[in-house]
């Protein structure tokens, strides 16, 4: 049987497990790419992780965020470029020497082997001591609220104590990078609302550097420092997750980072301003001092809302409406042009139907405008 590969992290001699903040380091990652054969899946990546930081590698199915994890894990080919852990560049080295932590999407826990001899296999094969070893696996044990689950066994477990386990076994060891490729997808979607709550307080106790892979964009926003949305092996934006959702670099981060209309038009100078005018010939405002011709207009569905007058709105016609619990989320056509608009949901309040005629306001000062 192989080991489990979240038993690949090292550390390079027995210490008392920590039940602090540990010293965190940065992660430099400079014009990093790699190929499987023809197919190029990391272009020029260039990164910096700031030490302690909780950052999150988003993007769709092939955008290459699990390459680049494994990457920094060192499983896999070895890439071009550099990734600096703690200024000292990994590439080329082997994982086992580059004391990072690694938790995957499969919690490849041993079926044979209770919670604490799982968690305690990657000091078995570093030789620690039993009594040292028995120390660090009930601090790791306590750290993710398992204690009391120490003599089961994995199949006795629901999937969320299974990878509080797996977190376990990784931090056990002390790794200096946390490493997460998609760990909570496996779990509903309540218990990765709590299990994701879990982590953020992990990360903060141990104060550990740690990167996050997700294509839940829900995800990566209610717990991360930082993001980096990636497409195509390449890195579109870099930023906190509220200020990409508020400015995205380009259509596809307006469009994977929420719900957006990405509204395409031409920026035109007139006396009252600059207008951005559709192919319809709506004429919305824009931002001053924009740059004429050909761009997008990002409006989220919050920034257009249902009312005003003919003078000041825009006609239009109610195609679908979508609950959404909180909110509903209507489809409107205004002079061909299909804009999402959301409205807060509250009980009693009848739902808009299809064929109703509509006035909708652009809150325009909102938009986000993209050029090219």
């Amino acid at each position: 049987m192989n080991m489990p590969m979240e038993s690949a992290t090292t550390h390079p001699s027995p210490q008392p497990m920590q039940t602090g903040r540990v010293e965190p380091v940065e992660i430099d990652i400079r014009n990093v790419s790699l190929s499987f054969g023809s197919t190029e899946v990391l272009k020029g990546i260039d990164l910096k992780i700031e030490p302690g930081e909780f950052f999150a590698f988003l993007g769709p199915s092939g955008s290459g965020k699990s390459t680049l994890l494994r990457a920094i894990a060192g499983f896999g080919p070895t890439p071009k470029g550099e990734i600096l852990l703690g200024g000292q560049d990994v590439v080329g080295t082997a994982p086992w020497k580059r004391n990072v932590g690694m938790v995957f999407q499969s919690y490849a826990l041993w079926p044979h082997m209770s919670v604490a001899r799982n968690v305690a296999f990657g000091l078995d094969e570093r030789r620690v001591p039993k009594a040292e070893t028995e120390k660090r696996v009930n601090a790791a044990l306590e750290m993710v609220g398992m204690s009391q689950y120490a003599d089961r066994y994995p199949s006795q477990l629901s999937g969320g104590q299974q990878q509080r386990v797996a977190l376990a076994r990784t931090i056990v060891v002390e790794p200096r990078v946390l490493l997460l490729d998609e760990p909570l997808s496996n779990l509903d979607a309540n218990l990765r609302v709590q299990m994701r709550q879990d982590l953020l307080r992990l990360q903060r106790r141990l104060g550990i550097t740690t990167i996050f892979v997700t294509h839940d964009q829900e995800e990566a926003n209610t717990i991360c420092d930082r993001i980096a949305v990636m497409a195509d092996g390449v890195v579109q934006q870099v930023g906190r997750p509220d200020d990409v959702y508020d400015t995205p670099a380009n259509a596809f981060v307006a469009n994977f980072l929420g719900t957006a209309n990405v509204l395409e038009g031409t920026v035109k100078r007139e006396a009252g301003g600059d207008v951005f005018v559709l192919p319809s010939g709506i004429a919305l405002p824009c931002a001053e001092n924009a740059r004429p011709g050909a761009g997008k207009l990002v409006l989220r569905p919050q920034s257009i809302s249902f009312g005003g007058s003919s003078e000041n709105g825009l006609r239009g016609t109610v195609l679908s409406a979508e609950f959404l619990g909180g909110m509903i989320r209507y489809a409107v056509d205004v002079a061909g042009q299909t804009l999402l608009v959301d409205e807060l949901h509250t009980r009693g309040h009848g739902r808009r139907e299809a064929g109703e005629q509509v006035n909708v306001t652009v809150r325009h000062q909102e938009g986000v405008l993209i050029h090219g």
